[in-house]
C-alpha cells in the first residue's frame, strides 16, 4: 500500500471557497495535461460538451469564442419556456495552457471577472476558477458555483474520451 503524498491533490473533488467578501474561488484537479484541459475551456465544440449540468433542463445552443487577448465570447443559452439568456464579455488574458481572465458583462454593474489558471504537475492539471465580484450582493446572488461538482465531473468524461481518441 503506497501512501499519498501530501502534494498530490485528489483528483474527484471540487473545491469552492470563499476568499473574501466579494470573490471565490473553485477549484479541481483533472487527470490530463494542461494542454488538453485548456482546450476543452476554450474550443467551443468542446465547450459546449460539458459546461452545462445535465441535470438542468437547459442547452447550450450557441458558443463564439475568440479566446485571444481583446477578443470576446458570447454564450447562448435555452430553457423551455424561457427566452434565450446569453452570457458574454471579453477577454483581458489569454496564456495558453496557463491562464484565462475574462470579464462577465451580461449583469451591467454586477458583473464579475473571471480568472482560470491551470497549473500541471506530473500530467495532471489544478483549474482553479477565481471569481471576484464588484460587490458582497453581487457574489451571494451568483449560485454558478452550485453546479460546479457536476460540471467538473462531466469535463472528467470528456477529458476520458478525448485521452481514448488520441491513442
Amino acid at each position: 500500500m503506497s501512501a499519498k503524498k501530501d502534494s498530490e491533490p485528489n483528483s474527484k473533488v471540487t473545491k469552492v471557497e470563499r476568499t473574501g467578501d466579494r470573490e471565490r474561488v473553485v477549484t479541481r484537479t483533472f487527470d490530463a495535461p494542461a494542454h488538453i484541459v485548456f482546450a476543452a475551456w476554450t474550443t467551443p465544440e468542446l465547450m459546449k460538451r460539458w459546461w452545462v449540468p445535465k441535470s438542468i433542463p437547459m442547452a447550450m445552443v450557441a458558443c463564439e469564442m475568440d479566446v485571444r487577448t481583446g477578443g470576446s465570447y458570447r454564450l447562448t443559452f435555452e430553457m423551455e419556456s424561457m427566452p434565450p439568456m446569453d452570457f458574454f464579455g471579453r477577454y483581458i488574458e489569454v496564456v495558453p495552457n496557463q491562464r484565462l481572465v475574462w470579464t462577465n458583462e451580461e449583469s451591467d454593474e454586477n458583473g464579475s471577472v473571471t480568472t482560470v489558471t491551470f497549473e500541471e504537475h506530473n500530467g495532471k492539471t489544478t483549474v482553479a476558477v477565481h471569481e471576484r465580484y464588484p460587490s458582497a450582493e453581487a457574489l451571494e446572488a451568483d449560485g454558478a458555483h452550485e453546479a460546479a461538482a457536476e460540471v467538473h465531473a462531466q469535463l472528467d468524461e470528456l477529458l476520458v474520451a478525448l485521452a481514448a481518441s488520441a491513442t
